[in-house]
């Protein structure tokens, strides 16, 4: 007998969303989770501009403390920027009902962000010594690239928290304030930057149709 999807909770908060207020959300939810009262969930929200640092954050990275606020996360990775225009997808899941796997967890992350960008005609791609997305410089002789997506969790007894984001069309120019996830030879890119013209609402609903592929799930609105 073939056993049906698990559903998981969707939800979108239609404005901005502050830093902290979400981080709270997120860890009384992973206890509610890992308690069994409340559901697995998958959060769309957008932030105001801001830096976050992760637990491998170096300071020399953040070139510019006094632009935006800054605010240290228990997520891995380094320093990373959120704003307005960038799709942040906060992937909340009980690991006991998927494998107890975190690389393979990860792994199915960065799947579901290329497959998504794939709709797009993006081609991004993961490289083994950096995380996030990347995709190659058009017309490059020397093989610069650029980060259109970022991954960063964190599990807490089994449970994840943080997730993923994705640059649709943010201000650019916001991330020369820090070095993004370390990384200083390489660049930031977004959707609109390679020329594709696709909406918030159109990204949505392409990281909402892989994310069930990639997960096996199936999202339920709250």
């Amino acid at each position: 007998m073939v056993s049906e999807p698990r559903e998981i909770e969707f939800r979108a908060s239609a404005g901005p969303v502050d830093y902290e207020a979400a981080v709270a959300e997120m860890e009384a939810r992973v206890a509610a989770i890992h308690d069994g009262t409340a559901r697995e969930l998958l959060w769309f929200l957008e932030h105001p501009p801001l830096y976050t640092a992760g637990t491998s954050a170096q300071t020399s990275d953040l070139l510019e403390p006094d632009r935006f606020p800054v605010f240290k996360s228990g997520r891995g990775g380094q320093y990373t920027y959120h704003g307005p225009s960038q799709r942040v997808a906060y992937v909340l899941m009980d690991l006991r009902h998927h494998g107890q796997d975190v690389r393979r967890y990860v792994q199915t992350l960065e799947a579901w962000m290329i497959a998504a960008l794939a709709r797009f005609g993006v081609t991004g791609e993961t490289r083994c010594d950096r995380i996030g997305i990347w995709v190659s410089r058009e017309g490059s002789i020397l093989g610069e690239e650029d980060k259109i997506a970022a991954v960063g969790v964190r599990v807490r007894r089994w449970v994840t928290f943080h997730g993923v984001s994705i640059n649709v069309d943010p201000d650019l120019s916001h991330f020369t304030g820090i070095v993004p996830c370390g990384v200083a030879q390489h660049g930031v890119t977004s959707l609109a930057a390679l020329g594709k013209t696709a909406d918030m609402s159109e990204v949505d609903n392409a990281l909402k149709a892989e994310f069930e592929k990639a997960f096996k799930v199936t999202l339920t609105n709250e």
